[in-house]
């Protein structure tokens, strides 16, 4: 994706370098907005190979609201291991404290509890649900918005949300539908490719529960960062070629809420080889 190619190097262009939380200091500077056509095919990068198992499978748990890392575990996604409700065990860079947040499941009410259970309110606070059956009824509504940003519940997730909340935008004349995903805080060669590949995901399986066709995919970023560890992977990425955009297909559909992971086919993908960057914790 040269769009994405094009963000990397603004970035590079712009950023300062700026201490933060984790000790690894990042090139960082404020504001950009991604977007994808999706006719151009589905958006997971082609400059470096990427998996989609994690990412459809992370969006299920999101779905279905569970906080228990051992579901994603169990499916051999382990990208929330280092993680956990700090309620539980407050979060430190000692051994013996990553040891301890390693051994509990609970990750809190994050990301996707917010989705269908905001604040603990499974009726009026599946937001999900309800921007759903609002585009069935008013597709032109502009309150199409689900936000996992909840300050009363932020001492019990195991992260502050990076990417706070969605907004779907329906085109009824054309059939159409876009979604704008706005993210706080942006780790350009980890976070960045992964979001953009899950909300693309997001809005295909909304359109095929509501019988609208994906638009666009933009992503309104803020701090827009890459970490000093990350910096020679970056411009090896920024060296290599793109290739033609894979397409994924929806198998064994029934509606979003029994949708499952393993019914994602990717079809397609050819990509430059894998590149490997540290977790910043």
């Amino acid at each position: 994706m040269q769009a994405y190619k094009d963000y990397l190097q603004y970035v590079l262009d712009n950023g300062v370098m700026t201490a933060n939380r984790t000790g690894v200091n990042t090139l960082a500077c404020s504001g950009y907005m991604l977007k994808h056509d999706m006719k151009d095919g589905f958006p997971l990068l082609t400059t470096k190979k990427m998996g989609i198992k994690n990412i459809a499978s992370e969006l299920e748990m999101f779905i279905k609201g569970i906080q228990d890392k051992r579901w994603l575990q169990e499916r051999g996604n382990h990208i929330w291991d280092e993680w956990c409700n700090p309620q539980k065990v407050p979060y430190g860079q000692d051994e013996e404290t990553k040891a301890k947040m390693l051994a509990e499941p609970d990750l809190g009410p994050i990301y996707g509890s917010q989705w269908v259970c905001f604040n603990g309110d499974a009726d009026k606070g599946n937001q999900l649900k309800n921007v759903i059956e609002t585009i069935k009824k008013d597709p032109t509504c502009r309150r199409l918005v689900v936000s996992a940003w909840n300050p009363l519940q932020m001492d019990q997730m195991a992260l502050p949300p990076c990417h706070v909340l969605f907004e779907l935008l329906c085109y009824p004349e054309q059939g159409t539908m876009d979604i704008l995903w706005f993210q706080r805080s942006c780790d350009s060669f980890l976070g960045v490719p992964y979001d953009l590949a899950s909300y693309a995901l997001l809005l295909t399986l909304i359109c095929k529960e509501t019988g609208y066709t994906p638009g666009y995919v933009y992503g309104m970023l803020g701090s827009c960062h890459i970490y000093e560890n990350h910096f020679d992977v970056v411009r090896e990425q920024l060296s290599r070629p793109t290739h033609k955009l894979p397409t994924i297909e929806i198998e064994n559909w029934t509606n979003i809420w029994e949708w499952q992971y393993s019914d994602v086919k990717l079809l397609n993908y050819e990509s430059e080889a894998k590149l490997v960057g540290a977790i910043a914790v």
